[in-house]
């Protein structure tokens, strides 16, 4: 790796300490090159050996067990009589702030980048007010088949939507490419953080979209509905009614029962009317028409005057997964007094 000899002597079989993405690494230097006079470091050629080297200058270092060394981080040798682990803490400090906003046990993308500043960079973005991404995976350099492989990790996790590759500023290899779209791993890239985040930003609303779209049939928003004695207008299956809205919310696909009647399960909403226009929500104080549709044999044998009547309410039979879906899901089209019915629907039905 190439390295700025700062100050001091670094000799051929000293021991250097570095900063790796994974902790701290220790290596013997095995041979210590320089360019010829007039040329530069990066040029591909012919070297210069060095049994030793004394600063400043640019070298390039031979040793093993240093690939995964964080570029723009310091490279410490160990002398006589220095302390090894000091000098690990020492050479990870430069990462302490970067490894404390990653958490490798919960749900994020995987953020990389070309240099230590680059990824610093894209993390305090990624975590400012406003944009708010977790990071679970972080790497520096090029996109490499094994860096689609960490990310996939969210699949695993059901978090789809998190297996994604940020790279800012770094190619990715074709390889990384192929393996990606082979194992359902997104991976994005820009040279501008905020090109990134638009690309990042848009794919996200759509996959929270998708999720909610899905998690829909599992919801059963809060309601109680009273009936219209004079507007019943079928009595069994599908059972259609004009109710009145009394607390929360009535929404298409809420199962509906009658706590009065013993818990009488009805079956789902399947379609409301308002003011003789069809709508997929209606809130407190609305008056609308609904179809009931039995999801099996049981709610297909209710009917309205024998199993339950004008006098009962019509309540949405919540169960605790289908809470948890709105808190994930749906929080945001609750208000408080519908968060409030919630509490009251969960004494109703003895959730936890």
């Amino acid at each position: 790796m190439d390295v700025v000899l700062i100050n001091g002597t670094l000799a051929e079989g000293d021991t250097v300490v570095a900063c790796g993405l994974h902790g701290p690494l220790v290596a013997t230097v095995r041979s210590l090159l320089t360019p010829h006079p007039l040329k530069e470091l990066r040029v591909k050629g012919s070297y210069q050996h060095h049994k030793a080297v004394r600063a400043a200058q640019g070298i390039k270092i031979c040793a093993h067990g240093l690939e995964t060394a964080v570029a723009g981080t310091q490279l410490l040798v160990q002398r006589a009589g220095d302390d090894l682990d000091g000098l690990k803490l020492e050479a990870m400090e430069d990462m302490h702030d970067i490894f404390a906003s990653v958490d490798r046990t919960g749900e994020g993308v995987c953020a990389q980048a070309s240099t230590l500043g680059s990824l610093e960079a894209l993390l305090q973005f990624l975590q400012s007010e406003g944009v708010n991404i977790p990071v679970a995976g972080i790497n520096i350099g090029p996109v490499h088949k094994r860096d689609v492989m960490r990310a996939s990790v969210m699949l695993e996790k059901k978090a789809a939507k998190y297996a994604c590759v940020l790279a800012f500023d770094v190619p990715v290899t074709r390889e990384a490419r192929e393996l990606a779209d082979d194992v359902g791993v997104r991976v994005f890239s820009a040279d501008i953080i905020y090109h990134l985040f638009d690309q990042f930003t848009a794919y996200l609303k759509q996959a929270r979209a998708d999720e909610a779209a899905a998690a829909r049939a599992q919801a059963a928003f809060p309601v109680v509905l009273k009936i219209i004695p004079t507007c019943v207008f079928n009595k069994k299956d599908p059972i259609v009614l004009g109710v009145e809205i009394e607390e929360g919310v009535a929404a298409v696909g809420t199962p509906l029962c009658v706590p009065s009647a013993g818990g009488v399960e009805l079956g789902r909403i399947a379609s409301l009317e308002l003011n003789h226009k069809s709508v997929d929500k209606a809130h407190r104080g609305d008056s609308v028409a609904l179809k009931i549709e039995a999801t099996n044999a049981a709610e297909a044998a209710r009917m309205f005057g024998r199993h339950f009547t004008a006098d009962d309410r019509l309540v949405s039979r919540v169960t605790r997964k289908s809470i948890d879906v709105l808190k994930t899901h749906f929080r945001d089209e609750l208000g408080r007094d519908d968060w409030v019915l919630i509490v009251k629907l969960k004494k109703l039905f003895g959730i936890d």
